[in-house]
């Protein structure tokens, strides 16, 4: 039998429909009291006799019930309300879930990024200083004129600080646009600073100052417009050269529209190649396609301005080379092909991301018993403890800058710069990838935040707009959300029960910025994450799907099998950052301590020897001296400190602190390691240079055989004592795929960065001071709210949240 609900007849309505039931309190008394009753729903084999018992069992209870409410106030709704309705808590104050806007023009909006009305406002002055032979980037063929991007064109730190703590008036707000000018003579891509905003009235070419002469053309991004003449080449002109074996292998439908075609990268072998792998995959609706090769790759050859002229230069297949698709379709026709028949529906549900599982209780829920305790208001976070600024850059991605505990600036800038892929395989797909993402769009690629998913429900979300590809800015719904967290673990703690009683302790309560980068089939969460103590965490988790590779030959030697034809291909994660400390001032200098066992006479006892721990402390003082190669010995404790000193004498200092366990750097005799040289350090401390405003650049991607920004020349033996410096932080990991990877790969275990930590810079735990600290003696009642505010939590957080709707983002950037 199958347990269902009755209701007391046929024709009695359900709560909230009828009208009766709101005005007869017993009536709604009844119903509420006997709907949640259930009685077996009769099989043939019951007993008709037994369910007319029960039923008769529970109306007659449900009418002593009634009567009983009778008594106590038939008639009256005080008497029933007073005994029936259930006494619901207060809610919890909140404030809109969304960030307030800038409240009065005198806050500062140095590092806020282009506003809608801005984005708009540049790319109008563009069109109208460039001319009319701009076209549409989102139309533009390689042959045209086109904006590519505009975005925040950060202030030089001098008169940013000269507003910031001195009172100028603040630095010009100017915009950085990219252009590509493919109808010239000789195309190349250009640089433009365009300024003041909101009212731009000059273009300033930066090219030349920044890269030492014109860009050369071929190292331009790729342009939505032309994957999407590669793939109408594609489609529409070779793959119907072999119908015949797709037909065979891999259920070619019409014009191969159950296909679809994955980016590779780098484009080539030498400087000034424009020709890219396309690996082939079955596009099945509603899961990832990345898990789903067919063995079919296609080197494109995409150099030619007019894509008329582009051609197939080599085609792999299951385990083989040819020269083309018609020379593919020959040979299998003649039967010299042996195929694999690749099915074309996955394995069913394990390759989506719809569980199979109904939905169960709901999941714990963080919320705010009295309101949040920080702010966000445009681009500006502030806490009781905390304040900084934060943005995405379009191609860098996620950055907060102007950071500030207790109101003292301890960092100018904390930032990604790049993140790296490097993969393994015996295909060409797989053999050749090296992603910079950068190059493709850290920023540009943020994908809207699901509430309660990726943040906490409560969260506080925040869109992004930017102009890409396009004359018409876009917005990124809920690009970054903002939250204070309980880490369900305490900050600090300690039980006492020798000597005397007593118990100290603060729970770890952090303020979060997240932003997640979707770059086709990997998800990078970036948190920034901001402690009671002082101390800060950078991190990035991976997460999404792997990238896979036909399964042949040798090649578990480059992954592990996940599916029947399916290898998930080894690579490494790197991420690289860049930490501009200003620790108690500009002039700062590097110092490296850690540890070392020294032999020792026994001060009692002469005639024996210790082996002592002792402290080693080195001020380094050079460039050189400061750069730590992944993989080698560095010091533990390596801190940036000031010249002053704290309580104790020691100067006051922040401490970077890396977790992560990196692959292997790319060799060193490779020909396009300079494009990503930064990989070989763990850490780098250089001298703070405008002209040094990145570790890479958006061009390395697409030519990284001549980079346009080798980190490697940062580090040219220059002094670090007493400068204004930024230490370069690189953390990653080795992935080798396995069948846990399945659909998705797991955030566990796949986190890395690094914390900035006060180390000496105060005269002890900030964090003593908290208002959230717990202590309370043996000899005090710790149940009171006097003596301990946990105590006051249920009448405190007796309250509601309330929930605002769920909402996303979406799947378009309108």
């Amino acid at each position: 039998m199958y347990p269902t609900c009755l209701w007391p007849s046929s024709t009695t309505q359900r709560p909230g429909t009828s009208r009766d039931y709101k005005r007869h309190p017993a009536s709604r008394f009844y119903l509420s009291f006997c709907l949640p009753f259930c009685i077996p729903n009769q099989e043939p084999e019951d007993s008709p006799e037994a369910l007319a018992m029960a039923i008769f069992i529970i109306l007659s209870l449900c009418s002593v019930l009634v009567i009983g409410v009778g008594e106590a106030g038939a008639g009256s709704d005080e008497g029933v309300e007073r005994e029936c309705t259930p006494v619901q808590p207060p809610r919890c104050p909140s404030v809109t879930p969304s960030a307030q806007p800038w409240t009065h023009a005198g806050q500062s909006q140095l590092f806020a990024d282009l506003s809608q009305e801005e984005l708009t406002a540049v790319m109008s002055f563009l069109i109208q200083q460039l001319g009319p032979g701009l076209v549409d980037a989102a139309q533009a063929r390689p042959s045209d004129n086109c904006i590519f991007s505009v975005e925040l064109q950060l202030p030089p730190k001098a008169a940013a600080l000269a507003h910031l703590d001195r009172g100028h008036p603040p630095p010009p707000r100017e915009a950085l646009a990219i252009v590509f000018f493919g109808g010239q003579a000789q195309p190349n891509v250009s640089e433009l600073v365009v300024g003041p905003l909101p009212y731009p009235s000059y273009i300033r070419d930066v090219t030349l100052e920044r890269h030492g002469g014109p860009l050369p053309y071929h190292r331009r991004p790729v342009l939505m417009r032309e994957y999407q003449d590669i793939d109408q080449m594609i489609f529409d002109r070779e793959l119907p050269q072999a119908t015949g074996l797709l037909h065979h292998c891999c259920f070619y439908g019409r014009q191969g529209r159950n296909l679809v075609t994955m980016n590779t990268a780098p484009r080539g072998l030498q400087s000034g190649d424009r020709a890219t792998w396309f690996g082939l995959y079955y596009n099945i609706s509603g899961a990832g396609f990345y898990l789903h090769p067919l063995g079919l790759e296609l080197l494109v050859d995409h150099k030619a301005l007019d894509p008329a002229r582009w051609t197939i230069r080599k085609v792999f297949f299951q385990g083989r080379y040819y020269e083309s698709l018609a020379q593919l379709e020959d040979q299998f026709e003649a039967g010299l092909v042996n195929v694999v028949l690749i099915p074309d529906n996955g394995t069913g549900a394990s390759w989506s991301l719809k569980s199979s599982v109904s939905p169960g209780p709901a999941p714990p829920l963080q919320f705010y018993p009295q309101g949040p305790r920080f702010s966000v208001q445009g681009s500006q976070v502030a806490s009781s403890l905390w304040t900084f600024s934060f943005g995405l850059g379009a191609f860098s991605g996620p950055r907060v800058f102007d950071i500030r505990f207790q109101g003292e600036r301890v960092a100018y800038e904390v930032s990604v710069q790049e993140a790296l892929t490097v993969y393994g395989g015996n295909s060409p797909c797989a053999l050749r990838s090296r992603y910079t993402d950068g190059g493709f769009g850290l920023g540009h690629f943020s994908s809207p935040l699901t509430r309660g998913v990726d943040c906490p429900y409560l969260a506080t979300y925040v869109d992004w707009h930017f102009l890409l590809e396009s004359q018409t800015p876009k917005t990124i719904r809920d690009a970054f959300c903002v939250f204070e967290q309980n880490q369900g673990l305490p900050l600090r703690r300690h039980h006492s029960d020798i000597h005397s009683h007593y118990f100290g302790g603060l729970t770890e309560t952090v303020l979060v910025v997240r932003s997640v980068s979707t770059l086709l089939n990997y998800d990078y969460v970036w948190d920034m994450v901001f402690y009671p103590s002082g101390a800060i965490e950078v991190k990035f988790h991976a997460t999404g799907y792997i990238s896979s590779a036909f399964l042949f030959g040798a090649a578990r030697r480059y992954g592990n099998q996940v599916g029947q034809h399916t290898l998930g291909t080894a690579h490494t994660h790197s991420a690289h950052f860049k930490v501009d400390l200003d620790v108690g001032g500009l002039e700062n200098w590097v110092w490296a301590e850690d540890m070392a066992f020294v032999p020792t006479v026994v001060p009692w006892s002469p005639e024996h020897q210790m082996q002592r721990l002792q402290v080693t402390r080195k001020r380094l003082e050079t460039e050189e001296q400061a750069a730590f190669p992944l993989g080698s010995t560095h010091p533990r404790y390596l801190y940036l400190a000031s010249n002053h000193s704290n309580k104790w004498g020691h100067p006051r200092g922040y401490r970077i602190q890396v977790f992560s366990f990196a692959g292997e750097p790319l060799p060193q005799n490779s020909s396009m390691e300079r494009a990503f040289s930064w990989g070989r350090y763990q850490l780098a401390v250089t001298q703070r240079k405008e002209e040094e405003p990145s570790s890479t650049s958006i061009y390395n991607l697409n030519d990284p055989w001549t980079p346009t920004v080798d980190f490697t020349d940062f580090i040219n033996n220059e002094t670090v004592a007493g400068q204004d410096l930024v230490a370069w932080v690189t953390a990653g990991f080795l992935h080798i795929p396995h069948a846990e990877d399945i659909p998705n790969t797991v955030t566990v275990g796949n986190a890395v960065g690094f914390f900035l930590r006060p180390y000496n810079f105060f005269d002890q735990d900030p964090s003593f001071d908290s208002a959230d600290s717990i202590y309370f003696r043996g000899d005090q009642d710790a149940t009171t709210c006097e003596v301990n505010p946990l105590a006051c939590l249920p009448q405190a957080a007796a309250c509601v949240p309330d929930l605002p709707a769920f909402s996303h983002g979406g799947f378009s950037h309108e």
